[in-house]
């Protein structure tokens, strides 16, 4: 199976002094189409990682290949244009506009991509009705709920077929009920659509509809484990690995 994302020894390191170490010397590899979630203490380097991948924050040093790409030394525009074209974005505070209804949100991606009416039309329909969002499609975003808010989102992630979803921690403003719709939809793209799932979360629950968990400590690589058939058990493993690391 293809690898979707490679890192080889790679480093952050930043400050005033270049004394802070966001990544230390880390090394992973992820395939298409798995599910993967990254967890750890605050400060181990988990948002550092995401916003490394998504090319947002320069590695010091080490390879990184996204979609047998390397992205590691492109330049500011040639970092964006990969962005647009190659990865999803799924946040903890939504980050739809405002002054948009949930169409308009959610075709935005195709708009940078100079598609075609149609083609923003049939995607946008299609996932709207798989996220069940179609009822809400002419409304602003300020009047639909937390959840429905995350359900714009993730379409909008999605509806340009990006290589790789990067998600930090969106289920972190919902409540329980939510959260559990929500990541089921993230478990539905992944199994449906084959879509590689790359997030970060303290939540052992959420963390439980990965295929695997990618423990980090002090930006290294501290542990990691693979669901299996035994979802109870892959939930007390998850939280006796927290335990460890102090969590």
């Amino acid at each position: 199976m293809m690898s979707i994302l490679q890192l080889e020894n790679v480093s952050v390191i930043y400050g005033d002094n270049l004394q802070t170490k966001g990544l230390n010397n880390l090394s992973l590899e992820t395939k298409a189409g798995e599910f993967v979630a990254i967890m750890g203490p605050s400060g181990s380097g988990k948002s550092t990682l995401l916003n490394t991948v998504a090319g947002i924050l320069p590695a010091t040093s080490g390879r990184i290949q996204v979609a047998a790409r390397a992205i590691d030394g492109l330049s500011d525009e040639e970092a964006a244009q990969f962005r647009r074209e190659e990865l999803g974005f799924v946040f903890q505070e939504f980050n739809l506009v405002e002054t948009l209804n949930v169409k308009e949100n959610i075709v935005l991606p195709l708009m940078f991509q100079h598609q075609s009416v149609d083609v923003m039309e049939e995607r946008m329909t299609k996932l709207a009705e798989a996220l069940g969002i179609s009822a809400i499609l002419d409304k602003r975003v300020t009047e639909i709920s937390g959840g429905q808010r995350q359900r714009v989102a993730i379409a909008r992630a999605v509806i340009h077929q990006p290589a790789l979803l990067l998600a930090d921690e969106p289920t972190g403003n919902l409540d329980s009920k939510n959260s559990k719709e929500v990541m089921s939809v993230f478990k539905e793209l992944n199994e449906q659509l084959n879509l590689s799932i790359f997030l970060v979360t303290h939540d052992a629950m959420t963390a439980t509809y990965s295929d695997r968990i990618i423990f980090i400590k002090d930006g290294r690589l501290y542990n990691e484990i693979y669901r299996g058939d035994d979802k109870l058990g892959y939930k007390q493993s998850i939280i006796n690995v927290l335990e460890m690391m102090g969590e």
